[in-house]
């Protein structure tokens, strides 16, 4: 009996191991089709499951025949269960409707674009952003968006970063987390470094290229970071991901989610560690960050508290490397104090309310609270002691009126406010109309102490030199609306008024009197149109208007002539056109798989008035200044294109060719005499020249393959043409055109005990290029001799290097 049994068991073995079958479908939204990327697919019971690609599909490879329960859900849709009897290869498609389940995107969606309002933007989803993000600053993960070039003071994307697009810099982009404004009210910056990891707590991000829609905070002088955070997790989550790498990067990162509890309330958070070396000599960073949201969700309301903060200690490495050392120690740091460090830690509380006040019009507020304190650690040599309110140290007959010291420049700033959105809609959809704003206020401190003195003399410990306050208001009121004239055609209008107050009292780091007072009023409208020429296809055109107001230093840099004679620097005004074409479209199966392709192509002409530029001028103690030129212009293609094989292979490719110039345009150089006094001022005047830091091409392209399951392989493939340093256009003072290309690989496996494990590497700057992303100049003559002597420094980027990380979900 024993034998007959073996010999029926090893007879049907192979019958078994045959009966394995695929049960594979789409998940798209009732409504429109769309398809529903990253919803989660289980298979009840078993610990098996899946998240839906970027086309929607889902796939189970080799499951026995059988019974099963198949759960859908998505965040914003009702979930769905399925009982799916498996006899051979199914497929199970799955439509899911909109769940009546307030998520507070109110807010959010007042300051966003979308397909009717005629603007250039671009969509970054959470799956886009986790997927690259290897625990670098936020610019690096939109590095393959049109337009964008990055760049990284330490050289490895970990630490102070920067992003320019179309040319602009970051103190033109408008950044915005949850609809709360991010850049600093005084220097327009927004430090991603105050946020490490913050990547790993967003829902999504929409970059808007040009002046876009109205919002809060900055003017968009070049774009506009839109930035979600988390949303709502329907299942309860944990998930912990290690990473190291070149220069001894270490990443740790731990999230968790509650999942809604009883159908209402959520709480998600995070902790997070960067530490990195940097690839420049002592350019080390060390970053500490946490996220935390707790909400209550109704069908009606929505209540929210979202906190994060980051600290973040770094090595300075501002001071960027010589030309001259470029070929012999690209990695040069001329700092060699042990402290040379930037200190600061940053605190953000926003409380967010949504209310559907009737069926079609829902209200939408927040308010928000920074807290940011800090400063930078400088050994400096040879200082005049006066400067310092220091006396001379007087030894007999020798009076000391220089010494070696060491200082701390401190910010400690507090900025609050309160952002809201009315929203209507018809029951048609024909009409979409928000009524929004915001009043922010900012009130900061800036001083300056000695912590030592080879000679101190009569100072104190913690000897105060300088001090000054800041106080700047912001209030802005905006009214947008879509309206469908047909079925095809779609109008848009955007109309904001913006008021800001400004006042500094006190002195700055020279010891000059910077106190002043003063007002902006600015009336930014926009129109935009959009018309649907067939299935997937439409055409857009906008007309937009933005005026931006002058930095912090436009105003304490000033000559002490142009602050006695009440002369300010002027506001910059923008008049943006933005023409564009969009295609989306599906194809019949290829290599078994159905094809999903896009093309977006745009032009734009960006013309400024009154833009402020480095002409080569200084104030009276020697510091550049910025100074309104009355014509510039940013012009150009922006071309993008994506080819869809379902799970297969992704292939995405963007570029933008553009035309950047200042007219009229006139450079100072200064000729000093052998006691370094100005002798002279030459000038130089163009008709027409390139804008400093304005490359004419830039490029992205991505390969991905899956050619396992779980497994995917992605390069990536940077260029950007040569760039200037100045607005001289000369070859003497550019940075080289380059290309940089990346390797990332992924493999997931779900085994029976966990949701997810995750092994991921990436390789930066594959073929080891030598390239600088950034940096800056600076020129002088002296009497009697009529060579230009330029000083140009710049930021050298890492030659190849690694990043590993291992992920877990729970």
């Amino acid at each position: 009996m024993k034998i007959v049994l073996i010999a029926l068991a090893v007879m049907l073995l192979p019958l078994q191991l045959l009966a394995q079958f695929k049960l594979s479908g789409r998940v798209s939204d009732v409504a429109k089709g769309d398809a529903l990327a990253g919803a989660s697919v289980v298979l009840e019971r078993t610990g098996t499951g899946v998240a839906t690609g970027p086309s929607g599909y889902y796939e189970f490879q080799s499951l026995p025949a059988g019974d099963y329960t198949l759960k859908v859900s998505y965040l914003g849709y009702e979930p769905e269960v399925r009982q799916v009897t498996l006899q051979q290869d199914e497929r199970v498609d799955f439509t899911l409707r909109q769940q009546a389940l307030q998520t507070g995107e109110v807010v959010v969606s007042a300051t966003r674009a979308n397909a009717k309002t005629g603007t250039t933007f671009t969509n970054v989803s959470k799956a886009e952003i986790a997927e690259r993000n290897f625990g670098q600053d936020l610019p690096y993960l939109l590095e393959q968006t049109p337009s964008v070039v990055v760049n990284s003071d330490a050289g490895a994307g970990v630490g102070y970063t920067g992003i320019r697009i179309r040319g602009s810099d970051i103190t033109r982009i408008n950044v915005t987390v949850n609809g709360i404004p991010i850049n600093d009210a005084e220097s327009h910056g927004a430090f991603f470094v105050n946020m490490p990891d913050l990547a790993s707590s967003i829902q999504d991000i929409q970059v808007q290229r040009g002046v876009g829609t109205s919002t809060n905070g900055a003017g968009a002088f070049g774009a506009s970071l839109n930035v979600r955070t988390i949303g709502v997790n329907r299942e309860a989550y944990a998930e912990a991901v290690n990473g190291y790498g070149s220069f001894d990067t270490w990443r740790h990162s731990v999230s968790f989610g509650s999942g809604l509890i009883n159908d209402r309330f959520t709480v998600d958070g995070r902790l997070s560690k960067v530490s990195s070396d940097g690839y420049i000599d002592r350019a080390f960073s060390d970053l500490k960050s946490y996220y935390l949201s707790a909400g209550y969700h109704g069908k009606t309301g929505m209540l929210k508290f979202v906190t994060f903060s980051g600290k973040e200690k770094t090595y300075q490495a501002w001071d960027g490397v010589p030309e001259d050392k470029l070929e012999t120690d690209r990695t040069y740091n001329g700092l060699t104090y042990e402290n040379e460090t930037d200190n600061y830690q940053q605190d953000h509380y926003q409380l967010h309310y949504s209310k559907d006040l009737l069926p079609r019009l829902n209200l939408g507020g927040a308010f928000h609270f920074t807290r940011g304190r800090g400063y930078y650690e400088q050994y400096k040599y040879d200082q005049k002691l006066s400067k310092y309110g220091i006396s001379p140290v007087v030894l007999g007959d020798t009076s000391i009126k220089r010494s070696d010291l060491i200082r701390q420049k401190w910010l400690d700033n507090y900025f609050y406010g309160a952002t809201y959105a009315l929203n209507y809609f018809t029951e048609n959809g024909k009409l979409n109309a928000t009524l929004g704003g915001a009043w922010n206020k900012y009130d900061g401190d800036h001083y300056g102490e000695v912590i030592w003195a080879r000679f101190a003399s009569d100072s104190e410990l913690g000897q105060r030199y300088y001090f000054n306050n800041a106080v700047k208001t912001d209030f802005n009121i905006f009214g947008k609306a879509n309206y469908q004239l047909t079925e095809r055609l779609g109008v848009f209008g955007d109309l904001q008024y913006r008021t800001i107050n400004y006042e500094i009292e006190g002195e700055d780091d020279d010891r000059r009197d910077v106190t002043q007072q003063v007002d902006f009023q600015f009336l930014n409208p926009k129109a935009g149109i959009t018309y649907e020429v067939a299935g997937g296809q439409t055409v857009y055109a906008s007309y937009a208007v933005g005026h931006r107001e002058p930095v912090r230093s436009d105003f304490t840099d000033q000559t002490l002539a142009d602050q006695q004679n009440g002369v300010r620097p002027e506001a910059e005004a923008l008049y943006n056109l933005e023409v564009g074409y969009r295609l989306r479209g599906t194809s019949p199966a290829i290599l078994g798989q159905r094809a999903r392709y896009t093309l977006d192509a745009n032009f734009y002409h960006m013309d400024y008035d009154n833009q402020l530029v480095q002409t080569g001028q200084l104030n009276d103690v020697g510091s550049p200044l910025r100074t309104n030129i009355k014509d510039s212009y940013r012009a150009g293609v922006e071309l993008a294109a994506m080819l869809n094989l379902g799970e297969l292979v992704e292939l995405s490719s963007n570029v933008t060719f553009s035309r950047n110039k200042v007219k009229n345009y006139t450079d100072y150089l200064y000729v000093y005499d052998a006691d370094y006094n100005v002798e002279d001022i030459v000038e130089t005047n163009y008709s027409e020249t390139d804008i400093s830091f304005s490359p004419a091409v830039v490029s992205a392209h991505k390969l991905e393959v899956q050619p396992l399951r779980g497994f995917k392989a992605a390069f990536l493939y940077k260029t950007v043409s040569e760039q200037y340093l100045d607005n001289t256009g000369s070859a003497a003072r550019k940075l080289d055109g380059y290309q940089v290309a990346d390797l990332r690989l992924r493999y997931t496996l779900r085994p029976s005990f966990l949701k997810e494990l995750e092994v991921a590497l990436l390789v930066s700057n594959l073929f080891n290029a030598e390239y600088e992303a950034n940096g800056y100049t600076f020129s002088e003559r002296y009497a009697g001799d009529a060579t230009r002597y330029d000083y140009n420094y710049y930021y050298p980027q890492a030659t190849r290097n690694y990043m590993l990380t291992v992920g877990v979900k729970f």
